[in-house]
């Protein structure tokens, strides 16, 4: 593998750099990266173990493959000082909003380009990367990115015009998840269970839920037909579940974040 270096090293970028480390995927010294605040990079340098550089001239000389792990606003700046050092070098950027149309006229013809949106839960190597289908990326290089990034969870090639739905669903899914596992935590709560005991019932309870359903592959409907037994107590809670409207809830959650 190449030399791969990070411009920025924010929670995502460190949940990456620390998850190829760490699986022995790539060595620390194929790993560099740089960020304005030197003193907490040399810090997360040290517990990761990827090299820490002072200018983003330097990391983008000493690698190969460059990802773009900035916040979105401070994009143009970045390729606007470093655009013309990136020919013949591979350019992933893992900034929402920032796909390959956007990029394109920042970027010359030799320089090949990967739109890539994780999620967190990439941080426990249980995430989805939502790669954007048009890419200019060689094809033995593409397959061979794709397989580190399947080190930190599930890949997914999503054509172009339906990233935004995706990245809705797995990149704000998250906290639509979090917020289920607070209401039951309280709920556990109002009736006597300990708070850290029912978030880790409730989060383990999603967990196993969710894998049965991926492992299976069956219909989430009939997964959930088969826990509620007639005039049983499950389906007393999912009666009360679509009397609030959870199912036109989350879909309206979906829906406002497309019309932002």
């Amino acid at each position: 593998m190449k030399k791969i270096g990070f411009i920025g090293m924010g929670n995502m970028a460190q949940a990456i750099a620390s998850g190829w480390i760490g699986r022995k995927l790539l060595e620390g010294d194929q790993v560099y990266a740089y960020a304005p605040h030197q003193d907490k990079l040399k810090k997360n340098a040290a517990r990761i173990g990827f090299i820490p550089c002072r200018e983003p001239g330097e990391m983008v000389a000493a690698c190969d493959v460059i990802i773009m792990a900035c916040k979105p606003y401070q994009i143009e700046g970045v390729l606007k000082e470093i655009g013309d050092r990136l020919g013949g070098k591979a350019l992933l950027s893992i900034a929402a909003g920032w796909n390959y149309r956007k990029y394109s006229p920042y970027l010359g013809d030799s320089t090949r380009f990967q739109y890539i949106m994780p999620n967190t839960p990439a941080m426990v190597g249980e995430g989805v990367m939502l790669f954007e289908e048009t890419n200019s990326l060689e094809e033995e290089e593409h397959e061979e990115i794709m397989e580190l990034f399947r080190a930190l969870g599930r890949v997914e090639i999503i054509p172009d015009h339906l990233m935004g739905v995706a990245m809705a669903i797995t990149g704000c899914g998250p906290a639509f998840v979090d917020l289920v596992i607070e209401a039951l935590g309280d709920a556990g709560v109002k009736y006597g269970l300990p708070r850290a005991q029912v978030y880790a019932l409730a989060s383990q309870m999603i967990l196993g839920s969710a894998k049965l359903q991926l492992d299976t592959g069956e219909h989430p409907g009939v997964l959930k037909d088969k826990v509620c037994s007639p005039a049983g107590t499950t389906i007393r809670g999912v009666d009360a579940l679509e009397h609030k409207g959870v199912r036109a809830a989350f879909i309206d959650a979906v829906d406002a974040i497309m019309e932002f």
